[in-house]
């Protein structure tokens, strides 16, 4: 992807993504009825327009490049993908937003050779949006979901993004609410003295992206189109994703289904260690 290319896709989409988040406002404010996939996950018509407008908007703006998109996979969509394709999470942590929290956020991710290399999301209840504008840049904004003036990504309001260092002091580790599993307890037991923190859906990846985390383990199942948008932003940033082996995590896994193995977000490269 080319340098200029960031700007574009970011001009573009942020606007598509506050779009998203109106609609899932909508719903927020008056309620909705609560269906369960064949996974048992839980789904809503806000996921579902929320994707209709973000595969209308991914169709304007990219329309030669293939779309994962989570409802229309649970759907029966079958997976077509290439050297570059969009993973779109239109509701990452539908549980948060049944339950009235509001750590829910939509994802948007452009993976080329199996890195995500673009990212944007959104928390429309927070009013803040995390995206890449450029290989090593990313920024935080405020955007209200309901406003429908032009988002600029230049200004004082634009914050730019840098994980931290480690200090050699007592880390921060985040993990997930509803998913702090056995794996998980073992992970944190190599780190003896840890400040633990609670957060929802993909704003981890942005909480380590913002300098406010060290670490953010998650050993038990996720699916691509959960992590590659908080995975990009948490790269541009200066952090790293890797599998339990090390390595980087990889996309475009169709083999699988686009199952994600566990992984780990380390906000300093140095942190970096198999599990």
């Amino acid at each position: 992807m080319a340098d200029h290319e960031f700007q574009t896709l970011a001009e573009a989409l942020v606007v598509v993504a506050r779009d998203a988040g109106r609609a899932i406002m909508g719903h927020y404010r008056r309620g909705v009825a609560v269906e369960t996939k064949a996974d048992a996950s839980p789904v809503t018509a806000a996921d579902r327009e929320a994707e209709d407008i973000i595969l209308a908007g991914l169709g304007r703006c990219a329309p030669d490049v293939p779309v994962v998109a989570e409802e229309s996979m649970a759907a029966g969509a079958r997976a077509r993908i290439g050297d570059r394709f969009f993973l779109v999470d239109p509701l990452d942590g539908t549980r948060e937003f049944i339950n009235r929290r509001d750590e829910f956020t939509v994802n948007i991710a452009l993976v080329e050779s199996g890195r995500p290399v673009f990212g944007l999301v959104y928390a429309p209840a927070a009013g803040r949006m995390y995206v890449t504008l450029g290989r090593a840049q990313a920024v935080s904004l405020r955007v209200d979901p309901d406003c429908a003036e032009t988002i600029a990504l230049t200004g004082p309001d634009v914050r730019p993004l840098a994980t931290r260092p480690a200090s050699g002091g007592r880390l921060t580790i985040l993990a997930s609410r509803s998913h702090l599993d056995d794996g998980t307890r073992q992970f944190l037991s190599f780190y003896p003295d840890v400040e633990l923190r609670s957060a929802g859906s993909s704003l981890k990846f942005c909480v380590v992206a913002a300098g406010e985390a060290d670490i953010y383990p998650r050993l038990g199942p996720t699916m691509e189109w959960d992590t590659a948008a908080g995975h990009a932003v948490v790269t541009a940033a200066g952090g790293r994703v890797t599998t339990a082996d090390g390595n980087d995590l990889a996309y475009g896994k169709v083999e699988t289904g686009f199952l994600n193995p566990g992984f780990v977000v380390w906000a300093d490269v140095s942190l970096v260690r198999p599990y």
